[in-house]
C-alpha cells in the first residue's frame, strides 16, 4: 500500500531540515526612576514590552543584593524587554518622563539618596542619541521650572533584585498602592502632567473587602475588634508590652497608624500612644457607649475600628491613644524597606 502524501506537504518534509523560522527580535531598555516597584507597572502594560525586570544597575562589584547594592553604587532600575516592531525606544523614553521628576538628582519623592536617582542608561549609540535628544525635548516642553538632572549614561551591568521584589504591585497590592500615594509620586505626576496621565489609585481609592473577605482574612478577634468595635482583652494582646522599634499599620489595608516613638506604658494593658504617626490617616467619632461619651479612633481608609483617644497621656500632647493590637500590624524597623514603608526607617537612625 502506498502512502499518499500531498504535494505541498511533500515539500516542507523535503525542505524541513533546512527551513528557519525568524524570531521575534528582542531589544532591551534601561531605565532608573526610583523605587523600581513604582517603574514596573506602567511599562508592563504596553503593547509591545515583553518583560519587565526590577534590578540594581551600574554599581561596582558582583551580584549586589538589596543589603548591599547602595553601598556598592548601584542604582534601582528596570530591565525592559521589548519587540521594537511594536514600540520603538523612543515610545518607551516618552513614558519614563512621565513616570519620574526629572530635576531630581537626590532621589525620587519620598526615597532619598544616590540610590534612588534617575537615569537612562544606553545599550548603544543609537540609544544614546535617542535619549540625549528625548531628553532635551522635555528641557524645552516648558513643564519644568527646574534643570534637568537626570543621568544619560552608558550600560555598564544589571542584576535582577529578589524575587519578593519582581511584580510586588501585584503580589502587595494594597501596600504598593499605599507607598505610592503616600510617597507623593501620583501627585506630582498629576501636577505635571495632568490627571489623565496618573495610572494609578490613590490611597481613597483602596479597595475594600467584603464581609465575608474580612472573615478569611482576618482572626476572630481580630474581626471582631476591627469591624464589630469589639474590645480585646487587657494584657492579654500582641503589643501592649512591644518593646520593638517599628510602626503600627491598619490590619486591613496597611496604612501606616502609630510609631514606636511615640509609644508608652500606659499600665492599661493596651498599646498606648501619645499621638499619631500620620494624622490625615486618623478620623474621629463620638462613641456614647457604655453610658459615657468617648472619642473613638478609626482608620481613614480601611475604616478599622482601632480604640479610643483620652485626654489623660503624658507630655507633649496629653493625649493616650488607646489602641487594639487586633487591629494594627506590627512593622520592625528593619523590615520597613523591605515592606514598602522605607520613608519611616529616618525615624529610628
Amino acid at each position: 500500500m502506498k502512502t499518499l502524501i500531498a504535494p505541498g506537504l511533500a515539500v516542507m518534509c523535503l525542505f524541513a531540515g533546512s527551513l528557519s523560522f525568524a524570531k521575534p527580535v528582542r531589544e532591551k531598555a534601561i531605565f532608573a526612576g526610583g523605587c523600581f516597584w513604582c517603574m514596573t507597572p506602567p511599562f508592563e502594560k504596553l503593547n509591545g514590552v515583553l518583560e519587565v525586570i526590577s534590578g540594581y544597575a551600574g554599581g561596582a562589584g558582583e551580584n549586589p543584593t538589596y543589603e548591599d547594592y547602595a553601598q556598592k553604587n548601584y542604582v534601582e532600575a528596570v530591565e525592559i524587554t521589548y519587540d521594537p516592531s511594536k514600540i520603538s525606544y523612543e515610545e518607551l523614553l516618552d513614558v519614563y518622563w512621565t513616570q519620574i521628576d526629572p530635576t531630581d538628582a537626590g532621589g525620587q519623592f519620598c526615597d532619598r539618596g544616590p540610590q534612588y536617582r534617575p537615569a537612562v542608561f544606553y545599550l548603544d549609540q543609537r540609544q544614546k542619541l535617542a535619549a540625549e535628544g528625548s531628553k532635551l525635548q522635555m528641557e524645552k516642553s516648558g513643564r519644568f521650572d527646574k534643570p534637568f538632572a537626570t543621568e544619560i549614561t552608558a550600560f555598564k551591568n544589571f542584576y535582577p533584585a529578589e524575587d519578593y521584589h519582581q511584580d510586588y504591585y501585584k503580589k502587595n497590592p494594597l501596600k504598593y498602592k499605599y507607598y505610592r500615594f503616600s510617597c507623593g509620586r501620583d501627585r506630582y505626576i498629576e501636577k505635571v502632567w495632568g490627571p489623565d496621565i496618573t495610572r494609578h489609585p490613590s490611597a481613597e481609592n483602596i479597595p475594600h473587602y467584603s464581609r465575608q473577605e474580612l472573615k478569611k482574612k482576618l482572626t476572630a478577634i481580630q474581626y471582631n475588634v476591627s469591624q464589630e468595635n469589639g474590645t480585646e482583652p487587657a494584657f492579654n494582646n500582641e503589643y501592649w508590652d512591644n518593646h520593638r522599634e517599628g510602626i503600627y499599620v491598619d490590619i486591613v489595608s496597611g496604612e501606616p497608624l502609630f510609631s514606636s516613638a511615640d509609644k508608652y506604658d500606659s499600665k492599661t494593658g493596651w498599646p498606648s500612644f501619645t499621638r499619631p504617626l500620620e494624622p490625615d490617616n486618623i478620623t474621629e467619632k463620638a462613641d456614647k457607649g457604655f453610658f459615657m461619651t468617648r472619642t473613638e479612633v478609626r482608620s481613614k481608609h480601611a475604616d478599622s475600628h482601632l480604640g479610643h483617644v483620652f485626654k489623660d497621656g503624658p507630655p507633649p500632647t496629653g493625649l493616650r491613644y488607646c489602641m487594639n493590637s487586633a487591629a494594627l500590624r506590627f512593622v520592625p524597623k528593619e523590615e520597613l524597606e523591605k515592606q514598602g514603608y522605607g520613608k519611616y526607617s529616618r525615624l529610628f537612625k
